[in-house]
């Protein structure tokens, strides 16, 4: 067990409290203030854990920056609306949808008022840097977004939210936890997964012994706020993420550290932490408040839908034979359908507020 600054943290507080549930273990390893993940790094690139669409073509943030203006016109073009982005990562996808709104559509650009919800220091700094001539406000959530008709971008943000977990025993679904491992050695003790020792009867899901069944709690609440939002002040938010179309009870909690996956007790505050996105179960939470939901679909076909195929050709044919080949590859990576390519893994949904007409792509 490698000893991690968090690592201590948490022996700590479970000697004194007991067990800690999933939920508040992702939450400590991600955003300890002091040792969390996302507090102390940039974790993205070649150098960092984990690459994004927008890292490997610049297509990828081109296209929603199109997608927006689209929207834009349906909502009836407002001047100012907000344009959000939730865990903007470097700001290089903004950057690039930017880019592609002051070249084909400068009035939207024009009506943008730019907010980005990022709690990283380190990751905001980054942002700046990228967009720097786009004047962005900074908020550690969506409760300081000022009213009205939002556009909002949430691409690989929900999988970071910490989520519960429930395994199915014989007495019922008890709740997952993170303990200490007896008998770990003198050198401290090791992190363990356990059981709560009673089962939460309000989950009554039918499921063979062992199965997982996971609740995204945190992210249901956001959508809902989301959803509400929508509802009342118009707009659309659109999420890409890893994620499920139906649901499932199998365990999805995996962490990622130097581009491979890895032991999620190992080196807490050290490595990514993610769980597979419901989009069924956030489907549901945003019709309850009255938003409209379009999707999910796979990334290769909405990406496809709204022009990768012809956005690659011609900027290959614009480079030189070694660039137009890194073109073709980033945009293929984009769209593998492969059962491991992002194409197939990603999905993409979105939520709009009752009068907005439809949504690009889904």
């Amino acid at each position: 067990m490698s000893g991690t600054p968090l690592l201590g943290e948490l022996r700590r507080l479970i000697a004194v409290e007991g067990p800690i549930t999933i939920e508040r273990y992702m939450a400590l390893c991600l955003g300890h203030p002091v040792h969390g993940y996302y507090r102390t790094r940039d974790p993205l690139g070649a150098a960092g854990d984990f690459t994004t669409a927008p890292e490997i073509s610049q297509i990828f943030g081109e296209l929603l920056g199109l997608w927006t203006a689209e929207v834009w016109h349906g909502l009836g073009r407002p001047a100012p609306f907000r344009l959000v982005e939730l865990g903007p990562g470097r700001g290089t996808l903004m950057a690039d949808a930017l880019r592609a709104l002051k070249a084909a559509a400068p009035d939207c650009l024009a009506a943008a008022d730019l907010h980005l919800v990022e709690t990283s220091p380190t990751l905001r700094v980054a942002q700046g840097r990228a967009l720097k001539n786009a004047a962005p406000r900074w908020h550690d959530a969506i409760d300081t977004l000022p009213d009205g008709p939002a556009i909002m971008l949430a691409n690989e943000f929900f999988d970071a939210l910490p989520v519960r977990q429930y395994q199915r025993t014989e007495r019922g679904w008890c709740e997952r936890r993170v303990g200490l491992k007896e008998g770990s050695g003198l050198d401290g003790d090791a992190l363990a997964f356990g059981l709560s020792p009673d089962p939460t009867p309000e989950i009554t899901a039918q499921a063979a012994p062992g199965a997982i069944l996971t609740l995204p709690a945190i992210a249901l609440d956001l959508t809902r706020q989301l959803g509400s939002r929508l509802a009342r002040e118009g707009g659309a938010l659109l999420a890409i993420d890893y994620g499920d179309l139906y649901g499932g009870t199998v365990d999805t909690l995996q962490a990622v550290a130097r581009h491979r996956f890895a032991d999620p007790l190992e080196a807490p505050g050290e490595t990514d932490l993610t769980a597979q996105v419901d989009f069924a179960a956030l489907a549901r939470a945003a019709a309850s408040t009255g938003a409209v939901v379009h999707g999910p679909v796979t990334q290769a076909d909405f990406l496809l839908a709204l022009g990768l195929a012809q956005r690659a050709e011609r900027l290959a044919n614009r480079a030189n034979p070694v660039q137009g080949a890194a073109v073709k590859a980033g945009a293929e990576r984009l769209i593998d359908r492969s059962t491991r390519g992002m194409g197939h893994l990603f999905k993409v949904m979105g939520l709009a507020g009752p009068s907005q007409p439809g949504l690009p792509g889904l």
